[in-house]
Parts: structure tokens; sequence; C-alpha cells
């Protein structure tokens, strides 16, 4: 059958963008080294143009000169079309590299897409409305449980204020009135002491000497007489 119909052949794969850019950079870089090459052969026969005088040999030393510069503007040329294929393949290249990120975006989010769906089936918005009601719900029992928790067993909850006001004032009335039985010199003065007498400061004063007769007795006073 092989014989009849003949064998598949083998076909390479084609080659992609950065295999053709690297073919095309060794070219290039081909192209740089003959450039380079010219160059070096130009100075020279610039040198050889400077030493030789005006005439026959210094003639053919400019056509050679000529011939190499016709040699490196046809390399020149080719290497800045190489340069604009590389450029044009860099583009094509940035453009695929753009268009492959883009695919892959889109698988992405394809996927999240069907997972948030598969995930919205399972939340519903009624349910997390009455779950936030049951925990309002439980949230005021605990507070009411906590209340009664803490309440003091002997205070009782029928407790009149105005009643427990009307003692207060009576317990005011009742100090007012213990303060003003109290004498004046033990109630405190605004320095919150007592007003007691004050101390004696300083030395006693010595006694007074009584006066003496001739004698050495001591002297009567004589009485007013009455007129």
């Amino acid at each position: 059958m092989k014989k009849i119909f003949g064998a598949k052949k083998n076909t390479d794969p084609p080659p992609t963008i950065q295999d053709a850019t690297d073919r095309i950079s060794k070219r290039g870089d081909t192209v740089d080294e003959k450039i380079k090459k010219l160059d070096a052969e130009l100075a020279r026969y610039k040198e050889q143009i400077k030493k030789t005088r005006p005439g026959p040999a210094q003639e053919a030393v400019k056509a050679r000169a000529m011939r190499v510069l016709k040699q490196r503007r046809m390399y020149e040329g080719q290497r800045d079309m190489l340069y604009n294929q590389t450029y044009n393949l860099d583009q094509v290249a940035f453009a695929a590299e753009g268009l492959k990120d883009a695919q892959q975006t889109m698988t992405a989010m394809k996927a999240a897409n069907k997972e948030l769906k598969g995930m919205m089936k399972t939340v519903k918005l009624e349910d997390i409305d009455s779950m936030q009601d049951e925990m309002m719900d439980l949230m005021d029992v605990s507070s009411e449980i906590q209340e009664t928790l803490g309440r003091s067993y002997n205070v009782p909850d029928d407790i009149d204020e105005e009643e427990l006001m009307g003692e207060l004032d009576a317990l005011e009335a009742d100090m007012d009135f213990e303060s003003e039985s109290v004498p004046s010199y033990l109630q405190p003065d605004q320095d919150s002491e007592l007003n007691l007498p004050a101390a004696p400061t300083g030395h006693a004063a010595p006694p007074k000497q009584q006066q003496e007769d001739e004698l050495g007795l001591p002297t009567v006073p004589q009485a007013s007489i009455r007129s």
C-alpha cells in the first residue's frame, strides 16, 4: 500500500517567532563583523593615501578604497534591513504574547465566574437575613439573662423614688439639728478647728513686789478719806 499511495512524509514544525528572530540576529552579527573588517581596511588605505605622492600609485590606492566603501554601503544596507525585520518580529511577538495573556485572563475569569455561580447557589439572601434576625434575638435574650443574674436580692424592684427623696431630706434635717445643739466653743470654725482659748506665749510676768516701811514691815495702803 505504501508503494502505491506513498508514505506520509514527516513534516517539521513551522519555526516560531523566536526562532526567526534568533536566525536574523545571527545574520546581523555576521554582517557587523564584515563591516568592521572593511572599516579596518579603509583605515589602512587612508594611511597609504597620505603617505604616497599624487600619481598612479595613489590613484590605485584610491580605487581600492572606493571599492571597499561600496562594499561597506552594501553591508550597511543589509544590516538595516535585518534590523527592520527583527523589529517587526519583536512587534509580532509582543502582540502574540498579549493575545496569550488575554486568553489566559478570559479562561481564569470564566473559571471564577463558574465557581461564583456555584457558591451563590448555596448562599441565599433570605437565609442571611433570617440568621441576622436570630442573632439579634439571641443577643436580646442574652442581655436579659445577664441583667437578671446581676439583680440584687436585697433591693426590691417596687421602690418609690419620691419616698427615698423624702427620707434623704429628713436625714439632712436631723444632721442640721444635731449641729445646732453643739456648744459654740465645740463647733469647728472655718478652718475646722475648735474655738479654744489661746495658749500663753512667751515668759510669765514676775510677781509685783510689796513696799516695806522703815522697820522692814509691809506697808498698808492708806484708805481714801471721805470729805
